[in-house]
Formats: structure tokens, C-alpha cells, sequence
């Protein structure tokens, strides 16, 4: 449905609801849902909590019964007001202590943006991160504009055989029922701008999203000037095919300049998430060759204004062309660089002469004046890992930082737990996230009442799960079998334990079915019992995370671990925020100085969901020995023989010893209050030290606004 015929079929009393559907800010404030739970719930659960789906679905005579409801037109008058005052305050964050540090807005390139399930293009950790600092950057008023990648097909969906096995399900993304909007040229054209690929141009489109004050630009390939090959260049996220690859990166660096600049949009930052968009450097450094630099007087002006951050110290991630690929696409652009290939080659090299193909992370390094890891580990392990780039500099000296990750707190923290806050620490908690003084007052709260939402929270995920267990084995998609293995039994007054990220071989998804017969002797106990819930989705290329993924699917078909695992499939935002909110503990267990930062066990932790996780990334300086579990020893036991045998040993006696104890230690009325204890320390912590709050104002102070 088109915006035009969608505006004619609102009422005009209502018709803001567009303004509403149309802007990820609903996503993040209750009273905006609320709005669109209110005309049509049944709809509303349906469409994915889709706004704009609803609004498209949605029958006119329920539209014009909501125009003319009193109810709903308080609901519908209280959101319109705060959205409002929200895109129209004056005395942000940002105004307020950076006022005239930046004279343009920060251009903020990634491959994946996460913000919403109903635009599902994103595979994990890196989109959900620059999804939060999109969000966050709306309400501290900081001005950025995201630059990414419009896939209609997005990543994949999960459907796991009978026998175990994931499959991967593509579906293209309904433009009409999503909130974006097509950007169209001055001359009401598709194409905004274009890019040399080898020998030809490939047309541009762009579909704009509305981040609260926010707007990200996501770039489109299928436009009809295009090739049937050039059109799909878009679809997918993250192909294995380097050259497929190579040509998505250039669309997203080069053409993204491209864009912005045919968008009249003149950043005073820019800002590219990991390596993929580090292309963007190479078209601003020809834009200055245009004007006349010389080449390496371009570069050093270009580096003034460039922020990169790195994401992993696993090699894999880092995305390497061979130099033949390189020469195909950047013979003639090196030209216009006014430099030849093997010299621009050195750009792309860890040292400083050209090896073992183009690095994109060593072009980002290379081309920025501030380069930050994502936590005070990972800074130690990034600056080990790339300390070729620095020949003659000591560790102390190479000029990479870290700033943390975070996580958006409005969008992951519980509903019902921001009714709690809302009671006892006041409204202005949502303004006063990063403040560690003012969230120890947390630990007043009577513990009856905490422990009643964390069961209210744990039952709905129950409910949750069971409902999609039950919807697919209704419509023929699993077998009896398959719904046992995919949650049917779990028991929501029985401590459950959660892993859920992406299938990796280093992030040892069934490290805890190392010793089944313990395992069973943990889950089956008769009088404290345990169930554990996995998730999470394996590469498509990647055979040993998906062989992983087969042997925990496996473990929940077990019959003597009594339905005590399951296995969630199509793990994706609207299922890891009932989860983050719902389950007891959080596992995380992988090799360490492997894990760069992880912001999942942030989002549980601040819904008072405990960790129990291994010593690496943020959980390094998040762990206060209150407020979790530390599995085995710390960085220092990295790389050793007999780390998986000691971190399952760690685990199955942490659990035996000090987990199930302490959780079913309860008093009369069932309520574990030395549990408590530890979830109101896991909050207070957790809430201040790794919220977006903290990161994007330390990432403005550091990077942004540095002196």
C-alpha cells in the first residue's frame, strides 16, 4: 500500500498514526505501542508488532471506530504529544554539552543495521549494536546519519530438519508493509547516484529510515537501469562469494559518499563500523585528488575526520580480497587517485609492503585518526593483532582506545521492570542510566516485589515459546518430536539457563554437553531441577558451527535429559528481548581473547538476568564477583589444552555448588531473597557501566568531539 492511498484510508483525527508508523521511535516508548495495540491486538500480535503492516491491514471501519473513541484518543494524544516534544527538544544531551564542537552531522557506514524485527536485515551482534547507537544518538540529540544496505531478503530465517539440521529459509521483505520510505532524486528518479564496478556503472536507489531524529539511508541496487546481477547485489547480507563481496563494499563505501553527497548531507565525521565500509575513506580521498591535492596530502586531511571501530580479534572476520580481485575493481580508481595499484595496495596491508591480499581492516586503520575496540580487553588484543601497522611502537604507544559496547536500555529493558523503576527510583531513571550512584538505590526495593515481575517476565517467555511450538506443529512445519526439542516441556518455576548468540565453533555452543551423564544429573535432580534453552543461528558457509548446532539439537531430542533442552529456532530481536527479560541465567562461554566485547549478556543483566560467563570481552570488567558467575580462570588461561575440559568442569560445579543452591533457597512465601541479592547487584552494575547512554556519549567525548 502506498503512503498516498495509506493517508486517505486514516482518519483525520488519527492521521498522525502515519507520523507514528513510519518512525522507529515507537519501538522504543511503550505509550507509542501501546497506540497501535490498542486499534486491532489480534493484528498487532500478528504483523510482528509491525506499525505500518497493521496500518496497511487494518479494516476502515476500525479506524474510524478508534477516531471516535475516547479512550483511544487519549492513548493516541498523550504519544503524539511526547513524540513531539521528543523530535522537538532544544535541551538534549548533546546541545547541552557539545553545542558547536561539530559543524556536521556523524556519518555512521555499517553492513548491518538491527532495529526492528519488522526490517530484518541484520545477522547479530554488529547490526544490533549499530541499531542501539542509532536509537541512542536520537535521544541523547546527538546528529548522526546511518549509511547501510537495504536487503529485501535480509539474512535468513532458521528452520531446523527433523534430524537436526539447520536449513536456511530466504523470503523477501514486503516494502509496503515496512517503515521506510523511498528517497527519490530531484528529478523524481529512483537512482540517486552511481558507481564505476570494473567497466560499468551501477545505479543507486535509497530507501530512507526515520530513527527518531535519526535517519539511516540504506542503499538498493535493484533499480531497472541495473543488470539482472547488479540488482541482486543487494539481496543478501554477508554472501561467502568474495567478489560478490568486494562489490557490495564498494557500493556501501564509495556509493555511500556518493549518496550523501547527492543528499546534500555533509558530515564533519565519519565513522565506519568494522572494515566493510572502509572504502568510504578511498572515495573522499579522490574527492580532495579532484580538487586538487596531491595524493598523500588528500589522505592526511581525509584521516583528520575518519573514526573506525574493530569488532574481532578472530581472523575470519576481517575481510581480505586477493590483489587480483582488487586490480579488477580499482585499476582505473587508482587513477583517480593519482596513485597506481601497487601502491594503494599498501593501504590495504598489515605492513608496509603488500601481502596476502587487500585487508579492509588495515585500510580503515590506515585512513582514520582514531581507531577504538569495543572493550578494555579487546583494545590489548586489537593493538597485539595489528602492531604491524605501528613497526618501531611499543603496545603503549600504538594509537588505538576502546569504548565499550552498549546497549540501548529502553528498547531491551522489560516493561514491567520499567514499571518497577518507574515506582522506586522515579520517572527520571530513563535520563539517569548511566549515573552509578543513583542505581544503587535499586537494592531497596522490596525483594516480594522484584521477584514478581522476574516471574511474571519468566512465564510469559514460557508462553511464548510453547505458542511457537505449537503454531508450527499445527501448520505441518515440525514433527511431534520437534516440539518437544523446541520447548514444549520447559517448566517455568524450574531455574533455567539460556545460550543464545550466533553458532560459532569458538563461542562453544555445547560446551556444557561436554559430560552428559553430569548434565543429566544437574537437569534431572528431583527436588532442584534445571532446564537449559539454546538458540542462536550457525553461518550458512560455516559447517563446524552448524555441526555444533546439530549436536545440541540432538541433546534436546534426548529423552533421558527429559525435555530438560530445547532449541528455539529462527533466533532473531523479537524472541532475544523475551528471552533477555525471562530466563534465570545467561551463558556465555567462549574461547577466551575470542569474544570482543558481546552485548547480550548487557541486555539480560540489566533485567536482572544473571551471567555465568567466561572472563573475556566486557564481562572482564563487568564481573564484580556480586553480581555473577566467572567460569574458570581469567584472560590468562587462554589457548591452553585442557581450557574446554576446565571451563565444563568450571560450569557443572558452579551450577551444582553455587547456582541451584542459592535459587532454590527460598522462604516461605518462595521467594530466594540471597538470589534476589545477586539480581539487584547484576542491575545496579550492569545498568550504569554498559548502557548505550555511557557509550555513545563516551564514544562523542573521545572520537566525535576529541580536543
Amino acid at each position: 500500500m502506498t503512503d498516498s492511498i495509506l493517508s486517505k484510508k486514516i482518519p483525520v483525527r488519527i492521521k498522525r498514526l502515519e507520523d507514528l508508523a513510519y518512525n522507529i521511535w515507537w519501538s522504543w516508548h511503550v505509550y507509542a505501542r501501546d497506540v497501535f495495540r490498542a486499534l486491532d491486538y489480534p493484528l498487532w500480535r500478528n504483523s510482528g508488532h509491525n506499525p505500518v503492516k497493521v496500518l496497511c491491514q487494518i479494516t476502515p471501519e476500525k479506524l474510524i471506530a478508534a477516531a471516535e473513541d475516547p479512550a483511544f484518543l487519549f492513548l493516541y494524544d498523550e504519544a503524539i504529544a511526547a513524540f513531539d516534544a521528543d523530535m522537538g527538544n532544544t535541551h538534549t544531551w548533546f546541545l547541552d554539552n557539545c553545542a558547536g564542537k561539530l559543524n556536521g552531522p556523524i556519518a555512521y557506514f555499517s553492513m548491518e543495521f538491527a532495529l526492528h524485527s519488522s526490517l530484518p536485515m541484520y545477522a547479530g551482534g554488529l547490526g544490533i549494536l549499530a541499531g542501539d547507537i542509532c536509537k541512542e544518538a536520537s535521544d541523547l540529540g546527538l546528529p548522526l546519519i546511518g549509511v547501510g544496505f537495504m536487503y529485501p531478503q535480509g539474512y535468513f530465517q532458521q528452520h531446523i530438519s527433523p534430524e537436526g539440521w539447520q536449513q536456511e529459509v530466504y523470503s523477501r521483505l514486503s516494502f509496503d508493509e515496512a517503515p521506510i520510505r523511498q528517497v527519490l532524486s530531484p528529478q523524481g528518479s529512483r537512482s540517486i547516484a552511481s558507481v564505476q564496478l570494473g567497466e560499468h556503472q551501477v545505479a543507486i536507489a535509497v530507501w530512507e529510515v526515520k530513527v527518531g531524529r535519526v535517519k539511516l539511508f540504506l542503499l538498493d541496487t535493484n533499480v531497472d537501469e541495473n543488470s539482472e546481477a547488479d540488482r541482486e547485489l543487494s539481496a543478501r547480507l554477508y554472501t561467502s562469494d568474495s567478489e560478490t563481496r568486494i562489490r557490495q563494499e564498494i557500493i556501501l563505501g564509495i556509493g555511500g559518499v556518493k549518496v550523501l553527497r547527492a543528499l546534500g548531507v555533509q558530515p564533519s565525521r565519519w565513522h565506519a563500523n568494522e572494515g566493510h565500509s572502509a572504502f568510504m575513506t578511498l572515495e573522499r580521498i579522490r574527492e580532495e585528488v579532484d580538487r586538487g591535492a596531491g595524493f598523500e596530502a588528500a589522505l592526511a586531511k581525509v584521516k583528520e575526520t575518519s573514526v573506525f571501530t574493530t569488532h574481532t580479534p578472530v581472523s575470519s572476520g576481517h575481510d581480505v580480497f586477493n590483489f587480483s580481485l582488487f586490480e579488477k575493481y580499482f585499476a582505473l580508481y587508482s587513477q583517480e587517485l593519482g596513485i597506481d595499484v601497487p601502491g594503494l595496495c599498501v593501504l590495504g596491508s598489515t605492513g608496509d609492503k603488500p601481502e596476502k591480499g587487500f585487508n579492509m581492516t588495515a585500510l580503515a586503520i590506515k585512513t582514520s585518526s582514531g581507531c577504538n575496540a569495543v572493550s578494555r580487553l579487546h583494545e590489548t588484543e586489537t593493538k597485539k593483532m595489528w602492531r604491524r601497522i605501528w613497526p618501531g611502537f611499543s603496545l603503549d604507544q600504538i594509537p588505538v582506545t576502546h569504548v565499550t559496547n552498549g546497549v540501548h536500555v529502553p528498547t531491551w529493558i522489560g516493561p514491567e521492570l520499567r514499571g518497577l523503576f518507574d515506582k522506586y527510583l522515579g520517572k527520571d531513571w530513563i535520563n539517569r542510566q548511566d549515573d552509578v550512584q543513583y542505581w544503587k538505590r535499586l537494592m531497596y526495593v522490596p525483594d516480594e516485589e522484584i521477584w514478581s515481575v522476574h516471574r511474571f517476565l519468566k512465564a510469559r517467555l514460557m508462553e511464548v515459546i510453547s505458542g511457537r511450538a505449537r503454531v508450527l506443529w499445527a501448520e505441518g512445519q515440525i514433527d511431534s518430536q520437534q516440539v518437544i526439542a523446541m520447548g514444549s516441556l520447559l517448566n517455568p518455576t524450574i531455574l533455567t539457563l539460556c545460550f543464545a548468540r550466533r553458532f560459532a565453533e569458538y563461542k562453544r555452543p555445547d560446551l556444557i554437553l561436554r559430560d552428559v551423564k553430569r548434565l543429566e544429573k544437574i537437569l534431572n535432580n528431583t527436588l532442584y531441577p534445571v532446564q537449559i534453552i539454546f538458540t542462536g543461528k550457525a553461518h550458512p558457509a560455516d559447517g563446524g558451527g552448524k555441526n555444533k548446532l546439530h549436536s545440541v539439537f540432538s541433546a534436546a531430542l534426548n529423552r533421558e535429559l527429559q525435555g530438560r533442552v530445547a532449541f528455539i529456532e529462527d533466533y532473531d530481536m523479537h524472541l532475544a528481548r523475551y528471552l533477555v527479560h525471562g530466563v534465570d541465567v545467561w551463558l556465555n562461554n567462549p574461547l577466551r581473547l575470542l569474544e570482543a566485547s558481546g552485548t547480550s549478556g548487557m541486555k539480560a543483566g540489566i533485567n536482572g538476568v544473571i551471567n555465568l560467563s567466561v572472563r573475556d570481552g566486557w564481562w572482564e570488567e563487568g564481573f564484580n564477583a556480586k553480581n555473577g558467575w566467572a567460569i574458570g580462570a581469567g584472560p590468562e588461561a587462554a589457548f591452553t589444552a585442557e581450557q574446554d575440559d576446565d571451563d565444563a568442569e568450571a560450569i557443572y560445579s558452579l551450577i551444582e555448588n553455587e547456582i541451584v543452591p542459592l535459587y532454590y533457597t527460598q522462604d516461605r512465601f518462595g521467594i530466594p531473597h540471597g538470589w534476589i541479592n545477586v539480581l539487584k547487584e547484576s542491575i545496579c552494575s550492569i545498568m550504569p557501566g554498559f548502557s548505550a547512554t555511557r557509550m555513545v556519549k563516551e564514544y562523542t567525548r573521545k572520537l566525535y568531539c576529541k580536543p
